[in-house]
């Protein structure tokens, strides 16, 4: 095995490179062309690691790297910025020896490389998302083009699309106008047919991986949410246990403790913002369900969703149910589980009497 560690500052045409041996001396620097870097890195010898931050087209040539017996590093960016010797003098060179600075940590924590089937199935996501995006976009214009000409819609796609059907109608537009409005709309439907063929090949995925029909089991996992799941963390065994998750996801408060006091300040909100997203919208859904369902069909968890919603904000409430499916989502993935709602009363802390802050069964109903 290799001793050298090459930090690598990755772009679209110009690569820098940091050659750091074993007790971190520099033995060389270099920047090489998009071929040339293909070249010289299949060159290296086998299970020499290579660092690199976890940006656009990271997973592709770790993939390379795996390709040619090399060992890829990713990091994310934020542990790699206090490496750098000069945060006042930026530049690739320095940026390639703080990352191979970085990975040369013990204690440093590593992406894992996506294959190329996560790659695609995440496409889709990130594809709808746009869309998505482009779709609230064109309706706010109709809205703001009609209201410069009296015209106001209400809030919701329907609204809108009555108003559109019925644009003929409208004797006080221009002709002119009447004609960019069509052309706007036949955009519009376009764009939503396409959210609709997304959404499509999403569940098309999610139905077929075993795994996402496993996790959908969760009231409040549709297969959007499993399908992101699975494409993101794959295994989810990179985490130690389900804690790890939840605070990689950011449904976690802040700390500021010291001297043995702990202080608990907001939600962090770090991590992956699209699942975050995700998993409060189900969240939504969770709390919905638990409070329409009669308490003699509830399960454990759903109770335990109603005390929640008793003595806690809106809000709060939200997080503390993300933070409660990431963690049984690591449990089904990380230990191929199937999904228990009964699972927390088979815990021995189940046992323990009721504390005096205790909601009642029958004050919930």
């Amino acid at each position: 095995m290799s001793t050298i560690t090459i930090g690598v500052d990755l772009a679209k045409s110009l690569f820098s490179v940091c050659e750091m041996d074993a007790v971190g001396h520099v033995l060389g620097r270099r920047d090489l062309g998009r071929e040339a870097f293909a070249l010289w890195l299949a060159q290296r010898p086998t299970g020499t690691v290579v660092a690199m931050e976890a940006c656009s087209g990271a997973h592709h040539w770790a993939r390379r790297c795996l390709e040619y017996g090399l060992q890829p590093r990713l990091m994310a960016a934020q542990f790699v910025t206090p490496f750098r010797k000069s945060r006042a003098s930026k530049n690739d060179r320095n940026d390639a020896e703080a990352i191979a600075t970085a990975a040369r940590q013990g204690n440093m924590r590593f992406v894992p490389t996506k294959s190329l089937d996560q790659q695609a199935r995440l496409a889709w996501h990130r594809v709808r998302e746009g869309y998505k995006a482009e779709s609230l976009a064109i309706g706010n214009r109709l809205r703001g083009l009609l209201a410069e000409f009296g015209i106001v819609v209400a809030k919701s796609d329907a609204a809108l699309c009555r108003t559109l059907a019925d644009l003929d109608q409208q004797t006080t537009l221009p002709s002119e106008l009447k004609e960019l409005i069509r052309d706007l709309d036949a955009h519009w439907t376009l764009v939503r047919m396409a959210i609709d063929a997304c959404d499509a090949r999403v569940a098309a995925h999610a139905r077929q991986d075993a795994r996402c029909v496993h996790l959908r089991a969760i009231i409040g996992i549709g297969p959007i949410t499993a399908d992101a799941v699975i494409a993101t963390l794959g295994s989810a065994k990179d985490f130690r246990n389900g804690r790890q998750l939840a605070a990689w996801l950011g449904v976690v408060p802040t700390q500021h403790s010291s001297g043995g006091h702990t202080r608990l300040g907001a939600i962090s909100c770090r991590g992956d913002a699209y699942l975050r997203t995700l998993l409060i919208q189900g969240a939504r859904s969770s709390l919905q369900r638990a409070k329409s369902v009669s308490v003699e069909k509830s399960t454990p968890e759903q109770i335990w969703i109603r005390q929640l919603a008793c003595r806690l904000p809106f809000g709060k409430v939200l997080v503390a149910i993300a933070n409660k499916h990431a963690r049984q989502l690591w449990a089904m993935l990380a230990h191929d589980l199937d999904y228990d709602p009964h699972a927390c009363e088979k815990h021995p802390t189940a046992q323990r009497p009721a504390g005096k802050h205790a909601i009642t069964v029958a004050a919930m109903v």
